[in-house]
């Protein structure tokens, strides 16, 4: 099931990971695919009410390198099926970060939904990022945009 590690490049980020669940690590589904599906680690069912939020774990904990980080992103299935979305989206985990890999899911139906151990939650999709050192100074450069935003160019 899923795309094989395997046929990835051989260049890929090496990620070190403890996995505390009884599911198998985080893989991409498809040769194309950005993310990878996050499960849920439940002891025993959650059920989430209309416009109920819960922290659901993963049993997952892992070292990114510095530079990196890992996005947290609902997935699309759930959201349009079932209306379960995350919040704090997309939730950022930063390099120094050690703690258990928790999602915050919302339920945006108007019915409830229950939440199982093993079910596909979320993806989770590695970024290389900068930090940037900030330049105080009095103007910066005009452009035709200006100030413009929130819809001014009428979408």
């Amino acid at each position: 099931m899923g795309y094989k590690p395997y046929l990835r490049s051989m260049t890929a980020l090496k990620v070190k990971i403890i996995n505390q669940s009884n599911h198998a690590l985080p893989e991409y589904a498809t040769a194309g695919s950005s993310g990878m599906d996050i499960r849920a680690f439940l002891m025993e069912p959650i059920l989430l009410q209309s416009l109920q939020r819960e922290l659901i774990p993963t049993g997952l904990f892992m070292e990114l390198p510095q530079g990196w980080e890992a996005q947290i992103r609902p997935r699309s299935g759930l959201a349009i099926k079932q209306g379960i979305t995350c919040l704090n989206s997309p939730g950022t985990i930063d390099a120094d970060y050690r703690g258990e890999i928790k999602i915050i899911l919302v339920n945006l139906s108007n019915s409830p939904v229950t939440i199982h151990n093993g079910d596909r939650i979320a993806q989770m999709v590695i970024q290389q990022v900068t930090q940037i050192e900030w330049v105080p100074v009095e103007t910066i450069n005009h452009t035709q945009r200006g100030a413009g935003g929130f819809g001014h160019t009428g979408n």
